[in-house]
């Protein structure tokens, strides 16, 4: 699986968005607003970090050469792979969903029910839940009234 592969997948996922906040050469897949994967464009073998299930991530670890405790993350719960280092595309886009799976089972119910019912497709930045309500200005104290602040 190249990069452009790896992208074009994470985007099939529902809810999902793409972004660079830790700078261009980071792009960043969320669910939520919650990181399932972000890979190093910068580097070759391109290198993405998923999120797993600790015993799970010291399994693929002992399967697979090319799979690492995660790189800059909490390394019982992230694997970093290599991207195009032979693993086949078929573990590659189980390793995606399983990232993306935990993840989603950690939003709120409502973001959850949202995303595994593909609507919307793209939800808000931030936790994701949308806001029909506008958000109510919080009451001034007597004294300010007073005072003429707000």
């Amino acid at each position: 699986m190249d990069l452009a592969d790896f992208r074009e997948y994470c985007l099939t996922k529902p809810g999902a968005t793409e972004g660079t906040p830790f700078g261009e050469t980071v792009l960043v897949f969320k669910v939520g607003g919650k990181m399932f994967t972000l890979v190093s464009l910068d580097e070759v073998p391109a290198r993405m970090n998923l999120k797993c299930d600790p015993d799970l991530a010291l399994e693929l670890r002992d399967r697979f050469e090319q799979v690492h405790p995660g790189y800059h993350m909490n390394k019982k719960h992230w694997n970093t792979v290599e991207l195009e280092s032979g693993i086949p595309d078929a573990e590659l886009r189980k390793m995606i969903d399983h990232s993306f799976d935990l993840i989603v089972k950690t939003l709120p119910k409502a973001v959850e029910a949202a995303v595994l019912s593909g609507r919307p497709k793209k939800l808000p930045p931030g936790t994701g839940v949308a806001t029909t309500k506008p958000v109510a200005r919080p009451r001034r104290s007597p004294t300010a009234r007073r005072r003429g602040r707000r």
